[in-house]
């Protein structure tokens, strides 16, 4: 049996994401977990909530709660809309949680025996009324570059201009309102990167199956400009995982937290410390998916993530891995997605404007969004989200193809021999062709699939929903029947058994559609290794259920509705 183990990048906790953030990780790495776990894969299926950084703390403020009532609120909330997506985590984690603590200040404490963290000093803002260093995003003032006066220390929202907090006009607190603010000096914690670029350059050599996207991202943060940079690993915040070596202080750090990229990943690995305690394992349970001297060295490790956090991945949180010198399981395939865009502009939380997750499921069920999303996955480039577009796919793929060939089958089946698979003759030269056709089909779809080549493996699994309603235009068993009986039972049989062979085929991408189709016909979703076999699986007799309409076209009313709902506020 396989092993694979698939991490989605972590959805960070200040509130809930869009369309874009889902089909950039979690959704793809949810089609990957069903697949391998269909075709028999032992499967660990790994996300949780970034909740540390300076972001965590000002929605906390926004929003009037401390910090870790905050985090613990949205955990629960974007737990349940991951459910609502049929995402098929084993465990959905918090990197607030005690192993990551403890996990990250190993770490920190084995980098610096090892000479890869020093100590620098910096200049940064401070607020004497607050009594605190601020953060970029802790300060605002107007930015020099437009006159913007909400812009914040480390960019204006306006023009987009990168900024430091020095630069802004009239600066304040965004804490207390304060203007009292100086620069000081303070010390923070580096991560010597650099001297890592050797050893991190030959082990991305050694990737060459990964996306052109992925390892064309990793060699320009690695070798353009200055090439890999040192990097901060410590800030002057309260929340977060405080500066420890493992277990013992570390002198001059005190009150000081790790850097949010710091700790972040190392969750990967908390999380499944948190799955094995909460499902009654032990140590060696997660260890074994881990640590290669633990029995991880078998385990395929498959990463999901948007391609801005392609650099964290492939630089920051290996230099931690390789640098510890322990036998840490790194990472085999990092499969990176471009961006999804909003109906000609980009998803903006501040002005209203793009659909988010909550909101699309209070609107269409899962699979809707689900199948629109991976079948237009962000692969090779950008890809935009138009409602057009998402009309179109919704009632041409999944009404008309898909939904409407059960819906023909199965009543044409009740009214005319009732709801067990009729007999009939002996599959013709009509039905082996389409055998032959299908098995092809699926080993192309198995093939991409396995590849995680999203897009292309929808089109075929559309492909494959096709071949079955040209079947059954070209079969006509309602016409057949009025002369052949016998013949028209067996296309009949076919159809109920291409039924089945769909429900397992479109499980990873539409879950609840599978599962109605897999209890009608009463089959499982095991994953099919021979189409012959499968399209011979239900006998005679065999009981089925005539199921409910799978889905429900969208209106043109309904369409223009919600692309006026979701417009936001133009700018």
């Amino acid at each position: 049996m396989a092993r694979t183990l698939i991490t989605s990048a972590l959805p960070y906790i200040n509130g809930i994401k869009h369309l874009g953030n889902l089909v950039g990780s979690q959704l793809p790495a949810d089609l990957y977990a069903r697949f391998c776990r269909a075709r028999g894969d032992e499967v660990l299926f790994l996300c949780a909530t970034d909740e540390h950084g300076t972001p965590a703390e000002i929605a906390a403020q926004k929003a009037g709660k401390p910090v870790a009532d905050y985090c613990a609120e949205m955990h629960a909330t974007q737990a349940e809309i991951a459910r609502g997506f049929r995402l098929s985590f084993d465990h959905f984690g918090r990197s607030s949680s005690e192993q990551n603590r403890v996990l990250t200040q190993h770490f920190a404490g084995v980098l610096a025996e090892r000479g890869l963290i020093e100590e620098v000093e910096e200049t940064q803002i401070y607020s004497q009324t607050d009594g605190r260093f601020l953060p970029d995003r802790y300060i605002e003032g107007t930015c020099p570059n437009c006159g913007y006066d909400s812009a914040r220390g480390d960019q204006c929202d306006n023009c987009t201009k990168q900024l430091d907090p020095t630069d802004l006009i009239n600066p304040h607190s965004t804490i207390s309102g304060a203007t009292d603010l100086e620069e000081r000096k303070t010390k923070h914690l580096y991560l010597k990167q650099k001297s890592m670029r050797t050893a991190l350059s030959d082990w991305i050599e050694t990737k060459t199956d990964w996306p052109v996207l992925t390892t064309s991202i990793a060699k320009k943060w690695l070798n353009d400009g200055d090439g890999l940079q040192d990097r901060g690993i410590t800030r002057d915040l309260s929340w977060g995982v405080p500066v420890q070596k493992g277990d013992q202080p570390w002198e001059g750090m005190e009150g000081k937290v790790f850097y949010v990229w710091f700790d972040a990943p190392v969750e990967y690995i908390a999380c499944a410390g948190e799955w094995a305690e909460a499902n009654g394992k032990g140590t060696a349970d997660w260890e074994r998916w881990w640590r290669t001297d633990k029995g991880a060295d078998d385990v395929r490790y498959v990463q999901f993530m948007g391609k801005d956090n392609v650099p964290f991945h492939t630089l920051s949180f290996p230099v931690t891995m390789l640098g510890s010198g322990e036998p840490w399981k790194m990472v085999d395939y990092i499969k990176s997605f471009n961006y999804l865009n909003y109906d000609g502009g980009q998803f903006s939380t501040s002005r209203g404007r793009g659909v988010f997750m909550d909101q699309a499921l209070s609107i269409l069920p899962a699979d809707y969004w689900r199948w629109w999303l991976l079948s237009h996955a962000p692969e090779s480039s950008d890809s935009e989200f138009t409602w057009e577009n998402f009309q179109g796919s919704v009632n041409k793929d999944l009404a008309d193809v898909l939904g409407n060939f059960v819906s023909r089958i199965t009543k044409f089946c009740r009214s005319k021999f009732g709801e067990d698979v009729p007999a009939g003759t002996a599959y013709g030269a009509r039905e082996e062709a389409l055998i032959a056709d299908l098995s092809a089909k699926l080993a192309t779809y198995e093939a991409c699939l396995s590849a995680i080549e999203v897009r292309k493996a929808a089109s075929e699994l559309r492909a494959i929903w096709v071949a079955g309603n040209e079947y059954l235009q070209s079969a006509a068993p309602w016409a057949t029947f009025k002369t052949e009986p016998d013949v028209a039972a067996m296309q009949v049989r076919m159809g109920l058994n291409l039924i089945a062979l769909y429900a397992k085929l479109s499980a990873p991408f539409i879950p609840d559609a599978a599962a109605t189709l897999s209890d009608a016909m009463g089959t499982d979703l095991s994953w099919p290794t021979d189409a012959a076999a499968a399209l011979t699986a239900l006998p005679a007799g065999h009981a089925f259920t005539v199921p409910d309409n799978l889905f429900t076209k969208i209106s043109d009313e309904q369409r223009e509705d919600w692309q006026e709902k979701f417009a936001g506020v133009r700018s």
